[in-house]
């Protein structure tokens, strides 16, 4: 009888410690679901040049969203999750500082309490949604990384249901944004994936329609036919822990990436939706002429943080030819087409 009685005991330790890893979200009511208009890990674009200059191409600023965006109505009442010490960052963000090391950061608000504060989680009000802002932003760092708010321990409670979209795969010529058919590549091409997730709890206003990025993007490759396995579930993206490096911006997303609302220049299209693209080849892309012609399958999966999964599968050929003799050709690959010869007077 003793073991029986142990094991229930533990396991309702184990729950017990489960729950209290957990926080309540930051707004009122504490233990309800509230909606995100942002995802951890999603793309923040800025770039220099307009769109009629081929700003999507050019320089600027990039990075990848190191929390989740609470959506709120302007002038919410804002409260700590963990209890702690209180450290104003600016005139309209916080960060508290709790006792197990963990920092909680709050973007878009007006702070009420002093510098130094104590806060008690549910109870100290830091201070409100700011006027046009529409969400609380919410950040945890744990060591001297970021960590994803939705994963295991984080905010609670979270539920979701809907599955991520990936919404086309796209064949490019080498690391440029030339788009080639999949019916015969051939020589350095990159794989691109288009993919996307949406809030579980509907947004209202601009972004209503916004897409937020995935948890996790991951990718197969398969010769049909033949049974042989290139690529298996190789990682494009991973948000569902920590971020990776700000350098790495380019190495998961791809060319064609902006965000939602995002900035060309000096304009802002503010009800233009994002793009997410994730590069699945590594830089420098996949050489095909490694590989034998044929028909291949290349599989994409998009996940989200409660594991709901959405595929999909494209074919493409190979098409690796002796040769390349011509000017401009890529050895190995078929000559390109001659061309056509001028339209009579």
């Amino acid at each position: 009888m003793r073991l029986p009685l142990f094991l229930a005991v533990l396991v309702a330790a184990l729950v017990a410690a489960t729950q209290a890893a957990a926080y309540p979200w930051p707004v009122k009511p504490f233990n309800k679901q509230h909606p995100i208009r942002a995802n951890f890990g999603d793309p923040r674009t800025v770039f220099q040049l307009a769109l009629f200059q081929n700003g999507i191409e050019g320089p600027g600023s990039f990075q990848f969203h190191n929390g989740i965006d609470i959506a709120a109505p302007d002038g919410t009442d804002v409260y700590p999750v963990v209890s702690g010490t209180a450290v104003l960052l600016d005139a309209e963000s916080i960060a508290v500082k709790t006792n197990d090391g963990r920092v909680f950061q709050y973007f878009h608000i007006v702070p009420v309490v002093e510098n130094g504060a104590q806060v008690v989680a549910q109870h100290t009000l830091l201070g409100y949604i700011k006027h046009g802002a529409g969400h609380v932003h919410l950040t945890e760092i744990r060591g001297f990384r970021v960590w994803n708010p939705l994963a295991k321990g984080g905010i609670a409670p979270y539920r979701d249901t809907t599955a991520p979209t990936v919404a086309e795969v796209i064949f490019r010529r080498g690391s440029t944004l030339q788009e080639l058919d999949p019916l015969g590549v051939c020589g350095q091409i990159s794989l691109v994936a288009d993919a996307f997730d949406t809030p579980q709890i509907k947004i209202s206003g601009s972004f209503a329609a916004f897409p937020i990025a995935p948890a996790l993007v991951r990718w197969t490759l398969r010769r049909v036919g033949s049974g042989q396995v290139i690529s298996y579930r190789t990682i494009a993206a991973d948000f569902r822990g920590t971020l990776p490096l700000e350098p790495d911006f380019w190495r998961i997303y791809a060319r064609g990436t902006y965000q939602n609302a995002p900035r060309f220049g000096l304009r802002q299209y503010n009800l233009m939706p994002g793009r997410f693209l994730y590069n699945l080849t590594p830089p420098g892309g996949l050489d095909t002429r490694t590989l034998p012609n044929g028909v291949y399958q290349v599989s994409v999966q998009a996940i989200d943080m409660r594991g709901n999964t959405r595929t999909l599968n494209r074919r493409f050929t190979i098409v690796n030819q002796p040769g390349g003799t011509k000017t401009g050709a890529e050895a190995g690959c078929p000559n390109p087409p001659p061309p056509a010869p001028p339209s009579a007077p």
